[in-house]
């Protein structure tokens, strides 16, 4: 028994390899939830393999569990799932596969436990803890994915480029292996990646994005960004960022690597929150630059209204990617629009206008966005970085007192544009438009308060320059 066969000495474990038993199949727990106790990383979805029909063992394990057990069975594919609780068993059958060129789907026969885990990905999910009773925490490791876990590789058991030419999404995965573990991707290996880079356009682009969000979702992303880059995969899922790679010279004159730069933002907004879609706002502040990027003789290089070029951007880049076209598109999309103008504050006089339109026009996303900008400031220049930051701790303070005052964060115009209709007898057009803008804007910069009467006396003045009588 392997010392860390005491991980499994559970009740659901004996269970399971008694009905093994019953039916005389040999039985293990395999791939990740193995993995994951060497890594002391917690998990409750547990996989099993036998020799023979999976079924038959979830079956009889789901009897063996009673009532509180559902059992799943999915006898196309060969698998069964059995939930208890908070637990989720997956069974399925040892199995040897092949591959189509064309496909990622597999030809799958039935096999011994060595062809099962030999076809795994990678070395550390290979590893099997067979749960029968003679043999209970019998640790099978045909690849050392123990060793590669105490160096922290990422290695495939076979070879690496049939691995990724047989199924190309294990690319996205060792990416991701590497970025949640902060594992090296074994040279060998990350060179078969970069060689079958090509094979990815057989992937969904689903599934892509599903590794991509486990990406963004680790503590640091920029680990898995690199890679993409380096293996050349970041230019076939993602070439507007690709776009950003590297530095153009002009009379001597060159601009950051706005790659480079957008990395170190991101991890930046990473140490500072998990949410994940403002890391995707911080992953694409600057996806606009390549884009706006212009030589002038007189001040160099320049990315004039990127922000505005790169918030045009988001949808067709949500869409063309497979993320969701929803509110969280939205809202990365506003984060990006918005990103110079805290920056621009401190540059500048901060002015109550300025400050009541950033928090009107950012609304409850006003924290999110002072987060990207701060970590926007990624100057070499030390005392440059702490003077933005302290001129940032004003804004703060000036957007804190102006709330409080003013309640401008999400605020309607205390005259709505049914009002206007109906005390002018208007139908719905460009006046009624321009006399709400107006109203909004005189509360914006501070010519009324933010009130009823205040704003209902403005309308009349307004309206009475603009032509406009009350018909009541």
């Amino acid at each position: 028994m392997h010392p860390i066969a005491t991980k499994i000495d559970k009740p659901i474990f004996h269970l399971v390899g008694e009905v093994a038993d019953t039916l005389n199949r040999d039985c293990y727990t395999v791939g990740g939830y193995v993995r994951d106790l060497f890594l002391n990383r917690p998990s409750k979805d547990i996989d099993f393999v036998t020799v023979g029909s999976g079924i038959e063992v979830a079956q009889g394990t789901a009897k063996a569990l009673g009532r509180k057990a559902h059992l799943n069975v999915f006898q196309n594919f060969g698998t069964a799932q059995v939930k208890c609780r908070d637990l989720e068993l997956e069974f399925v059958g040892a199995r040897r596969e092949s591959y189509r060129r064309e496909s990622r789907k597999p030809i799958v026969e039935d096999g011994t436990l060595e062809d099962d885990i030999s076809r795994r990905d990678f070395t550390i999910n290979a590893m099997a803890l067979c749960v029968n009773a003679n043999r209970f925490g019998e640790l099978i490791d045909l690849y050392d994915g123990v060793g590669d876990l105490e160096r922290k590789l990422i290695r495939t058991p076979l070879d690496p480029d049939i691995t990724f030419s047989d199924d190309p999404l294990r690319m996205m995965r060792a990416i991701r292996f590497a970025t949640q573990l902060n594992f090296t991707i074994y040279p060998e290996t990350l060179d078969a990646i970069t060689r079958n880079a090509s094979r990815i356009s057989i992937i969904s682009k689903e599934r892509v994005a599903d590794e991509l969000m486990k990406i963004m979702a680790s503590p640091r992303p920029s680990i898995g960004w690199h890679l993409l880059k380096k293996t050349g995969l970041l230019k076939l899922i993602f070439p507007q960022l690709a776009a950003m790679v590297g530095v153009d010279v002009v009379n001597g004159r060159g601009h950051k690597d706005n790659f480079f730069h957008t990395m170190e933002v991101l991890d930046k907004v990473a140490q500072k929150s998990n949410n994940v879609w403002l890391r995707w706002g911080a992953l694409m502040h600057d996806i606009g630059k390549p884009r706006t990027k212009q030589w002038d003789d007189k001040i160099g290089w320049t990315f004039h209204n990127h922000n505005f070029i790169g918030a045009k951007m988001i949808p067709r880049i949500f869409r063309d990617m497979k993320l969701p076209l929803n509110e969280k598109m939205k809202y990365v999309q506003k984060l990006v629009e918005l990103h110079m103008r805290p920056i621009a504050l401190v540059e500048d006089i901060v002015t109550d206008s300025a400050v009541r339109r950033l928090l009107f026009d950012a609304g409850d996303d006003i924290e999110d966005l002072m987060t990207l900008c701060e970590a926007d400031i990624t100057s070499k220049n030390e005392d440059k970085v702490k003077r933005f930051l302290d001129n940032f701790i004003l804004v703060r303070q000036k957007m804190k007192e102006l709330e409080e005052r003013d309640r401008i964060r999400n605020f309607q115009p205390p005259v709505d544009g049914d009002e206007i209709m109906k005390l002018f007898q208007l139908p719905p057009c460009r006046e009624v438009g321009e006399l709400k803008a107006k109203i909004k804007d005189a509360i914006l910069d501070g010519i009324i308060p933010n009130e009823r009467e205040a704003a209902y006396n403005f309308m009349l003045v307004t309206a009475k320059e603009m032509g406009l009588e009350p018909k009541e």
